[in-house]
């Protein structure tokens, strides 16, 4: 029997890509329950001619100088704020979405808007013909000058194609369909993705051009792939949405060169996407103001403060315990709240589903909004509307006390500028003063319930 050369084929983690000599059926590195694949190992000899192994260098720290303006732009103001001020050069950004969500709309359309600065770009399609996207082209109004297209999904050829031209921007649709001639595996497989991006990304540092690739979204919400995929990379995008839902979200799941806490909104319309500049307006248009269980919170989004409408339905539970569900807000901060308004407010919430959702299609995870939630729930189960104009901020503690939070001042601005009248704040941000708003303060959730809930017009101090 013929042996393998040792150090050919190697057992990989899909999780953390922990690579070992032999098959184990968990990891020890990251202690997934998830048995080793056993794949070919990269080794030194696969590396390309356009790989110098000596052309790294020790260098002092203080010495390395970087050049902020040597960010590409998007041609998205929106989108330039969630990468932290533009396209990084070398940097490998992913893309991922659900089918049809219009991940490949908005890469044609940042290809146009760069290809506008008389910078060249090649966009790299695996799944679509030339001919494909030359009609989405036509339906943007793109007229594709200075974007040169290349239908392959072999690395190794891609690599070619880029070492000889040296594009200004590489865009790739989509990451899954990239294959290794090194690996008789199918495409899309955990040791193909890996491979292949490992290639680009290479590529990608030496030369310091970018590299944006598209990412499938499995039916978990998970990238599609191994996890190290997102480990490799530079900063990973999730644009998001509802089927019915023009609306679209792209918020930064992982970024080396800004915060994670940015948000953009796209609108999608006939001729693609439209950035919306201004969020907190369009996720409050459609907000009704007598609404049963409907609250507003300033959040801070990043950089910038948003307007967010939590709406909160209870209903009588049938089952053997209440259901608590969550859209847009972490489930277990949604159980604290409600377990919180059962014993320091004592609303009967034991026998009631609860069930609440943030519109728009948002997702928050900001402590400054736990006040407005259980104003939502509260308003909810008492059949009671908020107050018109009012907005709640604050921190609920398990006592049911009211915490402060953080950026107050740039929240109350912002519900000020929206024509919004009060607020509800707790007792420690008594010296705030925001003019045109009348600021209303209480030590416990259940003052700022009375507040919230009480039909009389005149506007008290607690």
């Amino acid at each position: 029997m013929t042996r393998k050369p040792f150090g050919r084929n190697g057992f990989f983690c899909s999780d953390c890509g922990y690579e070992s000599l032999k098959w184990m059926g968990f990891c020890s590195s990251c202690h997934s329950n998830q048995p080793l694949v056993e794949a070919p190992s990269r080794s030194s000899s696969n590396r390309k001619g356009w790989i110098n192994p000596v052309s790294s260098s020790l260098k002092e720290l203080v010495s390395i100088s970087y050049d902020i303006g040597s960010r590409i732009s998007s041609g998205f103001q929106e989108l330039d704020r969630v990468l932290g001020g533009g396209i990084v050069p070398g940097s490998i950004i992913l893309v991922a979405g659900e089918p049809g969500i219009g991940k490949s709309t908005l890469l044609l359309q940042i290809a146009h808007q760069i290809s506008l600065t008389k910078r060249t770009i090649t966009y790299i399609s695996g799944e679509e013909s030339d001919h494909q996207i030359k009609l989405r082209a036509d339906r943007l109004g793109i007229s594709g000058k200075n974007v040169f297209l290349l239908t392959e999904t072999n690395v190794e050829t891609i690599v070619e194609h880029l070492e000889a031209t040296l594009p200004s921007l590489v865009i790739i649709d989509s990451v899954q369909t990239l294959s290794s001639s090194d690996i008789g595996l199918a495409p899309g497989s955990i040791t193909q993705v890996r491979t292949s991006v490992l290639t680009l990304l290479e590529w990608a540092k030496i030369r310091n051009i970018p590299i944006l690739l598209s990412g499938h979204v499995t039916k978990d919400g998970t990238i599609a792939g191994p996890r190290v995929l997102e480990h490799m990379v530079d900063a990973v995008l999730y644009l998001e949405g509802e089927p019915l839902n023009a609306n679209r979200i792209v918020h930064s799941q992982k970024n080396r060169f800004g915060s994670t806490n940015e948000v953009a909104m796209f609108s999608m319309e006939s001729h693609g996407l439209k950035e919306i500049v201004d969020p907190s307006q369009t996720l409050l248009a459609n907000r009704s103001l007598d609404a049963v269980g409907s609250s507003v919170v300033p959040t801070i989004g990043g950089s910038r403060p948003l307007m967010v409408e939590i709406q909160a339905l209870t209903s009588p539970t049938y089952g053997p315990s209440p259901r608590r569900t969550a859209n847009g807000i972490d489930l277990s901060r949604l159980v604290m709240i409600t377990t919180v308004l059962t014993q320091r407010s004592h609303l009967n919430l034991g026998n009631r589903d609860v069930t609440v959702n943030v519109a728009g299609g948002l997702r928050i995870a900001d402590p400054g909004c736990d006040l407005a939630l259980a104003l939502a729930i509260a308003s909810c189960s008492k059949d009671l509307p908020i107050k018109q104009g009012l907005v709640a901020i604050g921190e609920v503690g398990l006592s049911g006390e009211l915490r402060p939070v953080s950026q107050l001042n740039r929240r109350l601005q912002e519900a000020s500028r929206l024509g919004f009248t009060s607020c509800i704040l707790p007792m420690s941000a008594k010296h705030h003063k925001i003019q045109g708003l009348n600021l209303l303060f209480a030590t416990t959730i259940s003052m700022a319930i009375k507040i919230g809930l009480n039909n009389h017009t005149e506007n008290r101090t607690l």
